[in-house]
């Protein structure tokens, strides 16, 4: 499965002890990101990904594209609900995007872990039926 990351400043070190503690889970798929999270990612969990531009240069359109394209299965969007973004616009494009295609969507630690655990359950296996 493709697993798509992207998380605001504020929420990068959760990204990070996220993708640790589910290493295990994450490094059986394809992991997609904005630049400086995927960084982040591959230094801290020691798991390969494929960076996208940084969020605010274009990332964020660049993940929506594959959104579109059904080339991404499961999303995972550590967002700062509570800072005001300047870019939020993009990135709340995402979130409609993944509404609209089905695409399963956390924005949150909790709804992350519950859909990893899915994930790694076979919960999310009918996402190979919709490419």
């Amino acid at each position: 499965m493709k697993i798509g990351l992207i998380a605001h400043d504020n929420k990068k070190k959760l990204m990070e002890n996220l993708c640790i503690a589910y290493r295990h889970i994450l490094c059986k798929h394809e992991l997609y990101a904005t630049g400086t999270t995927g960084r982040l990612v591959e230094d801290a969990a020691n798991l390969s990904v494929h960076k996208y531009l940084s969020g605010r240069l274009g990332g964020e359109q660049q993940l929506g594209a594959q959104v579109v394209n059904n080339d991404i299965d499961l999303m995972i969007f550590l967002r700062d609900p509570v800072t005001l973004q300047s870019y939020e616009n993009e990135f709340n494009s995402i979130l409609r995007l993944c509404d609209t295609h089905n695409i399963p969507l956390a924005t949150n630690l909790a709804t992350a872990e519950v859909l990893l655990l899915a994930l790694d359950r076979g919960d999310l296996d009918w996402r190979n039926i919709m490419r």
